[in-house]
């Protein structure tokens, strides 16, 4: 049958616009409610509606927080490639990378610690897409399961930078000292590389309330031996520093301190070279403590004061951050 022709035998649409008609005419089609129009009632329909609504509201109130947290996330990427620009064209003048020419001195261990930059560029985007992934399972009220498995990938990924920036260090010690892949202001509150484990360790306190007693008695003793860990490192490093600037200050001249040594040789730029060459153990000793006590913060709280825990500490880096680029940005005067 062809229902598209006129020739047709079916009277059904006639009928009903005649019997339509007497609405029309009185403007009462307009009034009709979505309860009368469905014949159901609108007493579990309309709270299903408003549940509906109100699940749609939440979902696009997360689509707009992860939309902002993804514009801030590559706000924070562009400083960082910018930053690292900067870093290359500056250990290109002094002769840190590979001239193609060949009349600059090359120096592998320069590109070994650079590369760090690069490789820390990517994982703190990586690590910002797992800690957004965290967040928004914590204000989802994920199980434990799900909180603990985005937790062990995190922690996974602070191993797997601690392992390249050890591979860093012994390319270039002073490289990884000086934190040239930070930020100005992160650069600033540097200890020997990175974070000091107490400072994080006080910030946990104060950030995960309420703590019990145990675990604030485990904070508090673990907080006490990172600080006499920090001491002791500290102290270390500081006559290592000596001992070079006497070393240094013994030779004679640059000639002598450079001059290889002979039977009748100076030896005080292979000492100094020699006793600098403890800094690599020093940084590695503090990435050890600094990974030993994300260990027994993880070991100490609960799965979900965990992720608190690290959300806490990804917020305070990342306020380091964003005080670097007021800093940069700031008025000259």
């Amino acid at each position: 049958m062809d229902y598209a022709s006129p020739g047709g035998t079916d009277t059904s649409t006639d009928l009903d616009v005649e019997k339509m008609s007497p609405a029309f005419e009185h403007g009462h089609v307009g009034a009709l409610t979505p309860s009368e129009s469905s014949g159901k009632p609108n007493g579990k329909q309309g709270q299903k509606t408003l549940r509906r609504l109100a699940q749609n509201r939440e979902a696009a109130r997360r689509s707009r927080l992860r939309k902002k947290a993804y514009v801030q996330q590559l706000e924070s990427s562009n400083l960082k490639l910018a930053q690292l620009e900067q870093e290359l064209q500056r250990a290109r003048r002094q002769g840190f990378l590979v001239s193609t020419s060949g009349d600059q001195p090359h120096s592998a261990n320069g590109n070994g610690a650079l590369a760090f930059g690069v490789e820390y560029a990517r994982w703190l985007e990586e690590h910002s897409k797992q800690l957004d992934e965290l967040r928004a399972a914590v204000n989802a009220h994920a199980g434990d399961s799900d909180l603990q498995a985005i937790i062990d990938a995190i922690m996974a990924r602070c191993h797997e930078i601690f392992r390249l920036k050890d591979a860093a260090t012994k390319a270039d010690a002073f490289q990884v000292l000086s934190g040239t892949w930070t930020t100005p202001v992160e650069r600033c509150f540097l200890w020997l590389g990175g974070f000091r484990p107490s400072e994080l360790l006080k910030l946990l306190a104060s950030r995960l309330e309420p703590l019990t007693e145990k675990q604030l008695d485990s904070i508090s003793v673990l907080q006490h031996s990172s600080q006499q860990a920090e001491d002791a490192l500290s102290r270390e490093m500081e006559a290592l520093r000596q001992s070079v600037v006497e070393t240094v200050a013994s030779s004679g001249s640059s000639s002598s301190l450079c001059r290889t040594a002979g039977p009748s040789g100076d030896y005080t730029g292979q000492m100094a070279v020699a006793k600098l060459g403890a800094l690599e153990i020093l940084l590695r000793q503090a990435d050890d403590l600094r990974l030993r006590i994300l260990q027994e913060v993880q070991r100490i709280l609960t799965t979900r004061q965990c992720a608190r825990a690290l959300l806490a500490i990804s917020d305070y880096f990342s306020r380091l951050r964003a005080l670097s680029s007021l800093w940069i940005a700031r008025p000259s005067t």
